[in-house]
């Protein structure tokens, strides 16, 4: 469904990624694991297209040069230039970290934001499952979402994502930031939506140790290079990973 294939991104002659290459089948859970400045968000906005957003603004402000080799092909086709819209509209959907919302709009308002370019029967199925796998926000549908907590609007944001019926889900960092007890609620809504629905899933974490138990297959990157990989099984039980990325 996914392929990258010897992805290379230099911000300057800075290297993001270097040589990266990895498969995702459909139906599959598949994490990248990797600590700050690894390379995770870079991969990720490559994989969605925003690269080429940023890509294109630098270039009319003369400033940061961004070069891209590679290839990325989605359903065998090669979508390296595609733009982001184009992207969303095949199916591919990015919940970036950080659960950028509408702030000033309710909750209710930036779902269907969020799925602007679907029916609205479509929209209001999504937003009945959304409910289905937060039912503590069922209280808050009319709040406005900057007045939600961090985990809130993390959950509002996968909302959003799933709003636009992604056929492929990327998932920058959402435990980023959150208590145990959202990181909680954030990786069952994760594994509902996986053994529901059976999307496919993309998603990057620092903190390995909650999502291994769930993936179908692991990409471990340091420095922007493809270190080590296998099942989540097998990472679970690499010393290497564990000390990384478990504390231990």
């Amino acid at each position: 469904m996914l392929e990258t294939a010897n992805l290379m991104v230099f911000y300057e002659n800075a290297l993001a990624l270097n040589d990266f290459s990895m498969s995702v089948q459909p139906g599959q859970v598949v994490a990248i694991i990797g600590s700050n400045s690894a390379g995770k968000t870079t991969l990720m906005n490559t994989l969605s297209g925003l690269i080429i957003d940023t890509k294109i603004k630098e270039q009319r402000k003369g400033g940061e040069r961004i070069t891209i080799y590679g290839s990325v092909k989605y359903d065998g086709e090669d979508i390296t230039e595609l733009y982001p819209n184009e992207r969303v509209k095949r199916g591919m959907v990015l919940c970036r970290e950080r659960h950028p919302i509408f702030p000033e709009s309710d909750l209710m308002e930036n779902l269907r934001i969020a799925g602007y370019l679907r029916k609205r029967s479509e929209v209001e199925e999504t937003i009945r499952y959304f409910f289905h796998l937060f039912p503590t926000l069922d209280r808050l549908r009319m709040r406005k979402a900057g007045f939600l907590s961090g985990g809130e609007q993390q959950m509002l944001a996968l909302g959003m994502a799933l709003a636009a019926k992604p056929r492929l889900l990327l998932l920058d960092e959402p435990l980023l930031g959150l208590s145990p007890i959202m990181q909680k609620s954030l990786v069952d809504a994760i594994r509902t939506i996986r053994e529901e629905t059976g999307l496919t899933i993309v998603i990057t974490e620092q903190f390995a140790r909650p999502i291994l138990p769930m993936i179908d297959h692991g990409y471990v990157i340091e420095n922007g290079m493809l270190t080590l990989e296998g099942s989540g099984a097998d990472l679970m039980d690499n010393p290497e990973v564990k000390a990384a990325y478990f504390g231990v």
